[in-house]
């Protein structure tokens, strides 16, 4: 009897995932053994290497790999809760007892190795957010239904935070994936992908001349949306008339207003003659518009506070010469510069394995970990990095299909969240390395030096595997 549960349990996982998750550990194997190549002790399991713990890492993987296979699926449900509580409780030990390493706060020493709980606290809350978001009478639109949501969310983005750990803390933002998929509205997400947009263009823009944008954009948005031409005009004329008399009409009493002043001191004037006109005719969107506004000028505002005070002195230049404010090819840019050399130099095909001459000279810090992907791109060429990227594609969609095809909640937004996490990771790694994303220290899934990142990941594939074949059960 165990044994036809074993052979069914066997036929029914999804081998195409498992086999692109052995792929990929194995690219990382070799790409972790050329970043760390010494001539002088060649031998792939050469104590003092990366390569040799990696492989380690990798074999406990498999292991655990098949542990969550072997667990029953009801259990990831029923003990969703505890996870997350044990996940926040090792996040909470951390802040207390943990090591700083490259100015994050984020590690654990249990004596003969070091953990890195967010990893494990990805896992965690994407159960977590699951077992809310699937209940069956979960209701995004309902404040008694959301909030618990989002605040399974963000007790650990803040608590990531206060690690210093801001890379880590941003995959949780991924989650937004999840609540669409709930149901979220789209404008919702639009609005947050254009107050991300807000704080970049904030740091290239005087902070008057973006907010005087938002209001145009806004009365624009309502004119649309509503089709009141004339009531978006008279709003428009009356903030013109405000902006001319406090520009114009103040100066023969010896006040000069400058124009952007003026500009935002009428929009300032008209927001409460919006919320009675939109209260009397009972337009409800408009209150989105107006919240949508004022939000986004208190974020125009805010962001130099933001930036100055809460991300530290490397993330701020590294932003700045991200979006060329800055440029410092032998500081803050150096990694990323040395980063677009490495991979650039692999032209076509790459230069072959262990030929790197960037990997071999050292010149990419942090080659076997962040910047992983500099050794594929310079020994293995374009072709090899379209292969990684190819697979992670392929990895991605089949989990949305996967996800799609649950019928039970908690197993489809569960997906979801596996998805979630998998793509911020991938997107945002790759993207640093070729110079289109900032710097901010995430692993790229499997392949990067690593146990806590490798394990947790494994553990976030492999609990998705059993879930679609719980459903089987």
């Amino acid at each position: 009897m165990a044994r036809n549960r074993s052979y069914s349990l066997l036929a029914k996982i999804d081998w195409g995932i498992v086999l692109i998750w052995a792929l990929l550990m194995g690219i990382g194997l070799l790409s972790i053994y050329a970043s760390g190549f010494n001539e002088e002790s060649p031998r792939f399991f050469d104590a003092h290497s990366h390569s040799r713990l990696q492989a380690f890492w990798v074999g406990m993987a498999c292991i655990i790999a098949i542990f969550v296979i072997v667990v029953e699926s009801r259990f990831y449900h029923l003990f969703a809760g505890f996870l997350y509580a044990f996940a926040l409780l090792l996040i909470a030990a951390t802040l207390i007892f943990g090591s700083e390493i490259n100015g994050s706060k984020s590690w654990l020493s249990l004596g003969i190795m070091s953990l890195q709980p967010v990893e494990f606290m990805k896992v965690a809350t994407a159960l977590m957010l699951a077992k809310v978001v699937g209940a069956h009478n979960f209701r995004i639109q309902n404040v008694k239904n959301a909030a618990p949501a989002f605040m399974v969310v963000l007790v650990p983005f803040v608590l990531t935070l206060l690690q210093h750990d801001t890379g880590s803390a941003l995959v949780f933002t991924s989650f937004i994936i999840v609540f669409y998929r709930a149901g979220l509205k789209a404008r919702f997400v639009a609005s947050c992908l254009f107050l991300i947009f807000l704080f970049i263009l904030s740091l290239l823009v005087e902070p008057a001349a973006v907010t005087i944008s938002i209001g145009l954009l806004c009365y624009c948005v309502f004119m649309i949306s509503s089709k009141r031409y004339k009531a978006g005009f008279t709003a428009i004329g009356i903030v013109t008339v405000i902006t001319l008399v406090l520009h114009l009409g103040l100066r023969p009493l010896g006040a000069d207003m400058p124009l952007f002043e003026s500009l935002i001191v009428a929009h300032a004037a008209m927001l409460p003659v919006i919320i009675v006109y939109a209260w009397w005719n009972k337009l409800k969107y408009v209150f989105f518009i107006v919240q949508f506004f004022v939000l986004s000028v208190g974020i125009n505002y805010s962001v130099d506070y933001v930036f100055d005070n809460v991300l530290k002195e490397h993330q701020r230049r590294r932003i700045n010469d991200l979006l060329g404010i800055e440029s410092d090819l032998k500081g803050w840019g150096y990694n990323v510069h040395q980063s677009k050399v490495a991979i650039g130099s692999g032209g076509l095909s790459g230069k072959g394995f262990l030929e790197g001459t960037q990997t071999k000279g050292n010149f990419v810090p942090e080659q076997s970990t962040d910047f992983i992907f500099c050794t594929v791109g310079e020994e293995w060429g374009f072709l090899g990095a379209a292969l990684v990227v190819a697979l992670y594609l392929l990895l991605l969609i089949r989990i949305v299909n996967m996800a799609e095809r649950q019928k039970n909640m908690f197993a489809k937004f569960y997906g979801y969240g596996v998805a979630s996490i998998l793509f911020f990771h991938i997107a945002v790694n790759i993207g640093m390395t070729i110079g289109i994303m900032p710097v901010v220290g995430i692993p790229l899934p499997f392949i990067s030096y690593g146990g806590s990142s490798l394990w947790a990941f494994t553990i976030l594939l492999f609990v998705l595997l059993k879930l679609d074949v719980g459903k089987y059960e």
